[in-house]
């Protein structure tokens, strides 16, 4: 992959997009982008976050890369219109948080959804007839209820997520576990509110964030530049408008929200669901 960068890297300073639900391919491209970061010695990283959140496995990997990349890179997230549920859990990995005082943040809080098909399906006569190695193997199946040692199964599985949720914004945010389930209810609140209980350092825009990243690094604010890391585009997606999956808004579109349901059946969310 070559990357057209200047050889001014060290004077400026990086800046990747989190926008949209967060899953595989938003993981890949920010991974790939934290290493470019790290191999052109970049002094600084402005982390914009635009997103409801998403699955968790790919959340924790994005934020794990992010704590590596602190030893070496000074990193301030920017949270934009929205950046919940698993949008804060890839904050936690920024060094300080900037928000707008209107910023929809928060909804600490893991979910996992299942649909119950059973009694349309016997309307229309249909039935499944399954051959499972063991009892909970076709566990969420949409054609039957939950059984209650599956509920207990499943509540077992979120409990836990959901502790290591609340620790990581504990340990980022250096507050007391108790502290933080006070409001790790599945609550959303403003920037302002954010900034109330800790979640956030300073109230402010996108351009206070990336000034105050530039001092960190002993960069003048007034002339430090961003260099935005994106994914490269292919020859055709960049003459032909509207190639791509996402909207410009970055949010998913209708087709792509089903998509994304299929994709993530049966697997724990960190997502705000308005």
């Amino acid at each position: 992959m070559v990357w057209p960068f200047k050889p001014k890297s060290r004077k400026q300073i990086a800046r990747i997009e989190v926008t949209g639900v967060i899953a595989s391919a938003a993981r890949k491209r920010i991974l790939e982008a934290l290493k470019t970061i790290e191999e052109k010695k970049f002094p600084a990283l402005l982390l914009r976050i635009d997103s409801p959140g998403g699955t968790v496995g790919d959340s924790q990997e994005i934020y794990t890369a992010l704590m590596r990349l602190r030893e070496k890179v000074k990193i301030v997230a920017s949270f934009g219109n929205i950046s919940a549920s698993g949008g804060v859990y890839i904050g936690m990995g920024a060094e300080h948080i900037v928000a707008n005082p209107g910023t929809i943040t928060g909804s600490i809080g893991v979910i996992l959804r299942g649909n119950n098909l059973e009694r349309l399906l016997e309307k229309v006569g249909v039935s499944f007839k399954v051959i499972k190695s063991g009892p909970y193997k076709d566990i969420l199946s949409f054609d039957r209820e939950l059984t209650e040692p599956e509920k207990n199964i499943l509540q077992e599985l979120i409990d836990t997520s959901y502790q290591q949720f609340v620790q990581t914004v504990a340990d980022g945010r250096q507050l007391a576990v108790e502290t933080v389930k006070s409001f790790a209810d599945g609550r959303i609140f403003t920037g302002q509110q954010a900034k109330e209980l800790g979640i956030v350092d300073r109230l402010g825009s996108e351009d206070d964030a990336r000034r105050w990243a530039a001092e960190l690094v002993n960069l003048d604010p007034d002339k430090t530049e961003c260099f935005t890391i994106e994914e490269p585009k292919s020859f055709w997606s960049r003459i032909l408008p509207g190639n791509g999956n996402q909207t410009s808004s970055g949010l998913l579109t209708g087709i792509d929200w089903v998509e994304f349901e299929l994709s993530t059946s049966g697997q724990p969310l960190w997502l705000y669901r308005p």
